[in-house]
């Protein structure tokens, strides 16, 4: 059924509504104590926010196949997928978007924004100054422990 099974989804009244929803892969690429970060496109949805680079996962692909595409098409460069640091559910009044953050390795390249309007590399102290989706609310905070070390 891919990304674009459908869940149930009760609302106050307990009507039954369909709801998009939606698989994402996204990568925490650190270099030298900073992560990287990406700003969505204009014209996308959220767009001008900012996110961790990532998106959809097509139907036949794992998680990790996912990401080492979209990084590739977004950012131009190859990367190595690591563990699962967080996996997150969020709700918009549109679709239901389930989000797997991974720690990955840069292997190759240097980021170019060929699928995004901007990326910049931002320090843990950096991250409350940049304005990112509802869904990533939870990551930022524990991304933001100080018993979390950026390497």
């Amino acid at each position: 059924m891919g990304d674009a099974w459908r869940s149930v989804v009760f609302n106050r009244n307990s009507s039954i509504l369909n709801r998009k929803s939606i698989e994402v892969s996204a990568a925490l690429l650190f270099r030298d104590g900073r992560l990287l970060i990406t700003q969505r496109l204009s014209n996308s949805h959220l767009g001008g926010l900012w996110e961790f680079p990532g998106g959809k996962r097509e139907p036949g692909e794992t998680s990790e196949q996912c990401l080492v595409r979209e990084i590739r098409e977004e950012l131009g460069v190859e990367i190595s997928v690591g563990g699962l640091f967080s996996e997150i559910s969020h709700t918009y009044p549109e679709k239901f978007v389930r989000l797997k953050f991974f720690s990955c390795k840069l292997l190759s390249g240097e980021p170019q924004p060929l699928g995004c309007a901007a990326f910049k590399w931002v320090g843990q102290s950096e991250l409350d100054g940049y304005a990112f989706p509802a869904a990533d609310a939870q990551l930022i905070q524990k991304l933001k422990s100080p018993q979390l070390t950026w390497a």
